[in-house]
């Protein structure tokens, strides 16, 4: 085997997560290492991805941090102002205004790609060491450091090693930690619409008995649909044409914005909730959907991933600054502790609502459109409920 000097940090998965946490660690002196098992294709702004993400502020700012944003924000980075959720059973409704929070905007809709180039720009200037393509296949551990073998014959030799290699992850496969998950039998239907009426830079979720269906603002008369729904009715719709699906989709979306026209492919993913019984095993740490697999309808799957990364800079931050040693296990324990209890709220605080709102049951659907707009009249309720999900 080709065996390299010993690094800080081996980052396996080079996403989202893997890069922020590469290019974050870095960027506080560490020697790091990025291993991919396959390099990301370039973005182009003549194709769209259909998978986007409701990017938080905090996130933004972390990207900010790293000289990452601007670069997003410059190519294709919608911001939207306004967010509207509603129930298809009535009731009141649940609204967010920038305005009203003082903000110039609630977020941003960014493709994954994108951000996904942007990241990997940066990383070819930050020192990073990056193997790519290689993958995995041993992994040995002790009180010291953790070794890599990689499929390419390398052998990294690191003091921490982090799993952000997604749902499947193989580190957390060979250190044996347990996940426990539960299906949702749904599945995410994805494509961009256009609408007969503006978005006005508004996200949109309708509460439907098979799942929600949310309308994200990409521009003006453009939004990426991500259309939750039980197994066979997914397959249902991604098989009808496109003017049936059009009337289909116009009709659970209330018309709110007049018809909509398909002008993508359209695509599907199956819903989980899946959580890591541990973030931290020894050497190892697992950030993002290696930890936590949350349901969409919050849109907040890649913003929870990157305050996994956020509070592990300040970890090593904050022991740099006492001149402390960064990666003692208390330090890493606490954490994994931390980030575990905060996704883990997350997760079935989703999961509570996806099961109120995905059913037909009376005694709920009178139950839950009052909640609504209980929430929505208070205004200090709803920005609490907003401030929580932008990291503010």
């Amino acid at each position: 085997m080709n065996r390299r000097g010993s690094i800080d940090v081996a980052i396996v998965g080079g996403g989202v997560v893997g890069a922020a946490c590469a290019l974050s660690l870095a960027a506080l002196g560490l020697q790091v290492a990025l291993v991919e098992g396959r390099a990301p294709a370039r973005w182009s702004a003549d194709e769209r991805d259909l998978r986007v993400y409701a990017f938080a502020p905090d996130n933004a700012a972390l990207l900010d941090s790293l000289n990452v944003w601007d670069a997003v924000r410059d190519a294709r980075a919608q911001p939207y102002r306004r967010m509207r959720v509603w129930d298809a059973f009535g009731g009141g409704e649940l609204a967010f205004d920038a305005d009203q929070l003082g903000r110039e905007q609630l977020g941003w809709i960014i493709e994954h790609s994108l951000l996904v180039d942007r990241l990997w720009a940066a990383v070819a200037t930050a020192g990073i060491a990056l193997h790519c393509p290689a993958r995995v296949e041993a992994m040995e551990q002790d009180d010291a450091g953790v070794r890599l073998r990689l499929d390419d014959g390398t052998r990294l030799d690191a003091r921490l090693a982090i799993a952000a290699d997604g749902a499947d992850s193989t580190l957390r496969t060979l250190a044996g930690l347990a996940v426990s998950m539960h299906d949702y039998h749904q599945r995410g239907v994805v494509a961009f619409v256009e609408t007969e009426r503006p978005n006005e830079a508004t996200a949109w979720q309708r509460f439907l008995p098979g799942g929600p269906l949310a309308f994200l603002p990409f521009a003006e008369g453009l939004s990426s649909i991500v259309w939750s729904l039980p197994e066979q009715d997914a397959s249902r719709v991604l098989a009808l044409d496109d003017p049936k699906f059009n009337r289909e989709l116009t009709a659970a979306f209330e018309a709110r914005l007049g018809d909509v026209r398909v002008v993508s492919a359209r695509a599907a993913f199956p819903l989980r909730r899946q959580l890591a019984g541990e973030y931290a095993s020894g050497r190892l740490l697992l950030v993002g959907d290696a930890a936590h697999v949350v349901h969409p309808l919050a849109g907040q799957g890649v913003n929870l991933g990157l305050r996994d990364v956020a509070r592990l800079r300040d970890v090593v931050a904050q022991a740099q600054s006492r001149r402390v040693d960064w990666a003692t296990p208390h330090r890493l324990a606490r954490w994994a502790r931390e980030c575990r209890s905060e996704n883990a709220a997350a997760a079935y605080a989703f999961d509570g609502i996806n099961r109120l709102f995905s059913n037909d049951e009376m005694h709920l659907t009178l139950l839950r459109g009052a909640a609504l707009g209980t929430a929505g009249r208070l205004q200090p309720l709803a920005n609490l409920f907003w401030r929580r999900a932008s990291g503010l």
